[in-house]
């Protein structure tokens, strides 16, 4: 890695590194390394994409497409912006064949130089001008919004089925029925709601189910998956080697991409067919296996966060969560509700030590009042006899 300014009549900075490419920003981030430069192609980057660049800390970003199109309020480049991590926006998709995986590459202001040559040309972003453009985007949302209802409608005549009728479902070794269903997916402050759930882990012992990268989520709090549910192309080896039973989500019709990774590592899975995302059919799972409680970490539930992930309608996450709903808590109101309680292990802890100190007046407190009163009456006695 490489950082410098250079002066002229305005000044120029300069930063650069080992760069690293990828169309997929959740892929890319695997191997890139704090001080090399990230090279995408990742139109409105969205927050949880943003926040594995970020933990990265690369020297700079470099974004075929635009960070923010100006569609919806993303808040994904205000979070590198933040962090002071350079970003160079809208350099032409040909910039990820003229880099290339592994090569030095430099950003001077707004150009993109590999040997000695320019091979891209973009915007180089400010905070200034991503809150701009953020505050652009907010007075354009309606026609985003009107646009995201009509496909939800349209959506919800196709796939109505998911309410009126049971889906088939796999059998698993894993027994859901009367149990609290823990379900992670890697979103918004899923680390954050992770955290504060440990006393409920601790103490309920939920079956832990993990969307894709979820799993990767859990093992990094020291807990393993019991279930894992997608299409596979975000969690790592190391998750899909825990042990943990996993089932393939197959879209209408069969499809099922997941299927190829697990059948070339040679783990066993099943598959559940259902339209929608990974994490409703996680819930569908949970709620027709029978699960007492479903608690949710890090799940997609606004506009935007469907925008970020690229969806046009949420059609099938309404029906589930309509399905659901009386099974169905945020981890949110699952942490404040065991912050605020106390519980039987704390609470027999308590009486444990309240008979311990009882225990040790007693050994410590009782002879010393017998052996005094006995002293006093030997002396009463010594006093009699000697007059």
């Amino acid at each position: 890695m490489f950082t410098r300014r250079t002066s002229s009549s305005s000044e120029v900075s300069v930063t650069g590194g080992v760069a690293r490419v990828d169309r997929r920003t959740k892929n890319l981030v695997k191997r890139l390394q704090p001080g090399e430069v990230a090279v995408i192609d990742h139109e409105d980057l969205d927050r949880v994409a943003a926040e594995t660049l970020v933990e990265a800390r690369p020297a700079a970003v470099i974004n075929a497409a635009a960070s923010m199109s100006g569609r919806y309020p993303n808040v994904g480049p205000l979070l590198l912006a933040a962090a002071r991590i350079p970003l160079l926006d809208g350099v032409g998709s040909q910039v990820l064949d003229l880099v290339g995986e592994g090569r030095t590459v430099r950003v001077e202001g707004d150009e993109v130089w590999v040997d000695g040559a320019v091979v891209g040309k973009g915007t180089r972003h400010t905070l200034q001008s991503l809150e701009e453009e953020y505050e652009a985007a907010k007075t354009r949302v309606g026609a985003q919004l009107e646009l995201f209802a009509e496909n939800t409608l349209e959506y919800l005549r196709r796939e109505r089925h998911l309410v009126v009728d049971p889906l088939p479902m796999p059998e698993l070794r894993t027994t859901i029925r009367g149990r609290h269903a823990l379900i992670v997916v890697r979103g918004s402050d899923y680390k954050e709601d992770l955290a504060h759930l440990r006393s409920y882990v601790r103490e309920m012992r939920p079956v832990l189910i993990a969307v894709d990268g979820g799993a990767d989520a859990l093992l990094e709090v020291g807990l393993t998956p019991d279930l894992i549910v997608g299409d596979f192309d975000s969690v790592s080896s190391r998750a899909l080697r825990t042990g943990a039973e996993l089932v393939v989500h197959a879209y209408p019709g069969g499809k099922a991409p997941g299927a190829e990774r697990l059948d070339e590592m040679g783990l066993p899975y099943v598959c559940l067919e259902a339209p929608g995302t990974s994490e409703d059919v996680a819930m569908l799972l949970a709620f027709e296996k029978g699960a007492e409680l479903i608690v949710a970490v890090g799940t997609h539930a606004s506009m935007v966060e469907f925008l970020d992930k690229g969806r046009e309608g949420m059609a099938s996450t309404f029906l589930v969560r309509l399905k659901v709903g009386p099974s169905l808590v945020d981890a949110k109101g699952v942490s404040k509700l065991y912050e605020s309680r106390i519980r039987k292990r704390d609470l027999t802890g308590f009486l444990l030590a309240a008979m311990l100190c009882f225990v040790v007046v007693f050994v410590t407190l009782v002879p010393r009042v017998y052996l005094s009163s006995l002293w006093l009456v030997l002396q009463d006695l010594w006093r009699a006899a000697t007059h």
